[in-house]
């Protein structure tokens, strides 16, 4: 009888892709071991394109970290006399849900010490929003595929600065390894999003990451900050990925969070009376006053535009001068409930764009405290009979009140029953003389 072993087979570290310039970066290693240290708590908007942009190293060439950035398979050998054989081993969840739990907790208290929620949710929604509906094959159609973790798309200029948001995020991938760098990405965004204050998102897991830099997406699919047209800027970039006005104004709130720094994106003060203090790394400049909070201030601040050290962006200006998004702004402004209740059905929604899912229906690793509770319903438990319509328990209720009952007490005279009996009792009499 063959021996069944279980083996997972090592990788062999990949080729050197360093160029004189990466290289120069980091003074002549030989071979990167982590990405650099840098400023951890600041960003900039969310979806917009920098001019500037630095070179960064490999992760994947890293020989201490390539194994991180590469599928794999665990393999059931069966051993006999007859030689080796190989069948796969028992398929598994793309993530597993217990490791995205406690991947959770570890980014709650990432947020805590780190404040870090603004740039947590920019990388979520840059490795989401580069999909494209019109393309069906995986991965080319781009969207929340894990692709984000390599240099090629990182080195793209509206992703500058979210390598800082991978090295906050490589410590939980190593200690959580059964959870996809897509889902982590999306996990972070959703937890920093609730953490700060806002609705709670209903997410699924269970991404499958791309296997390679050769999967990700070309440079230009998310939106720029400031196009000469910016409302048809953001349709076109936004109309690409099946989104539609009302979320694209919704998702656009989400800059109640956050900064933009010059430095990186070409946009906003080096720092503001808002900013100049931190949290974290001071400096830049917010969409609003308590850039830390969740709410629906973004809206209030752009309409109002009184406050000279907040951050209008063309296409923040947009949502109240195009007729269409004015409509969802000025409600929003107006009404956080209806804000926050859009905008988590715009944030779930791009979160699963383009993803390729394991199982296919998703992991749901929230579930509501009365979720399975089975409504009670009293026909169900009675033998052959239904539940009395609506009309039905209307027409005898009209048929009941008519002869003076009523739902809350019984006729006063019962005389429906006595004239009944002294029908039946001539009737009987009127039988027996006749005999």
């Amino acid at each position: 009888m063959a021996e069944r072993v279980f083996l997972t087979p090592s990788s062999p570290p990949l080729p050197s892709q360093h160029t004189p310039t990466a290289m120069a970066l980091f003074s002549g290693a030989a071979s990167a071991r982590i990405i650099p240290s840098v400023s951890l708590s600041s960003s900039r908007s969310f979806f917009s394109i920098s001019s500037s942009s630095s070179s960064l190293q490999c992760l994947r060439s890293s020989p201490r970290i390539s194994h991180l950035f590469l599928n794999q398979r665990r393999v059931e050998v069966r051993v006999s006399s007859g030689g080796y054989g190989t069948v796969s081993a028992p398929k598994s969840f793309a993530s597993d849900p217990d490791q995205l739990k406690g991947a959770r907790e570890d980014i709650k208290e990432l947020l805590r010490s780190k404040f870090c929620h603004p740039i947590l949710i920019r990388l979520g929604w840059h490795d989401a929003g580069t999909y494209n509906k019109n393309i069906e094959e995986w991965p080319q159609r781009g969207g929340a595929n894990g692709s984000l973790r390599f240099e090629i798309e990182l080195k793209h200029g509206a992703n500058a600065g979210l390598v800082n948001a991978l090295k906050l995020l490589q410590p939980i991938k190593d200690k959580y390894s059964g959870v996809t760098y897509a889902d982590l990405f999306q996990l972070a965004g959703a937890t920093a999003v609730e953490e700060a204050g806002g609705p709670k998102l209903p997410m699924k897991y269970g991404r499958v990451d791309v296997s390679g830099p050769e999967q990700c997406p070309e440079e230009g699919r998310l939106p720029d900050a400031g196009p000469p047209s910016p409302a048809d800027h953001l349709r076109q970039v936004f109309y690409r990925m099946g989104l539609n006005d009302k979320e694209i104004v919704a998702l656009s709130g989400a800059h109640t969070l956050g900064r933009s720094r010059p430095d990186r994106s070409g946009w906003g003060k080096p720092e503001t009376k808002y900013t100049k203090d931190g949290p974290g790394a001071p400096g830049g400049q917010s969409w609003t006053v308590q850039w830390l909070k969740f709410d629906n201030s973004y809206f209030k601040d752009i309409k109002e535009k009184k406050d000279e050290d907040l951050l209008v962006l063309p296409t923040d200006a947009a949502l109240f001068e195009d007729p269409s998004f004015k409509v969802y702004a000025e409600k929003y402004a107006e009404d956080q409930e209806a804000f926050f209740k859009d905008y988590a059905e715009a944030h779930a929604k791009l979160s699963n764009l383009g993803a390729k899912f394991d199982p296919p229906e998703g992991v749901v690793i929230d579930e509501s405290p009365n979720a399975g509770a089975e409504k009670f319903v009293a026909a169900k438990y009675s033998t052959g009979k239904r539940e009395l319509s609506e009309a039905m328990k209307q027409k005898i209720r009209a048929e009941y009140e008519a002869v003076g009952g009523s739902p809350d007490k019984p006729l006063q005279s019962n005389y429906f029953l006595n004239i009944m009996i002294i029908i039946a009792v001539l009737a009987l009499l009127t039988s027996l003389l006749g005999n």
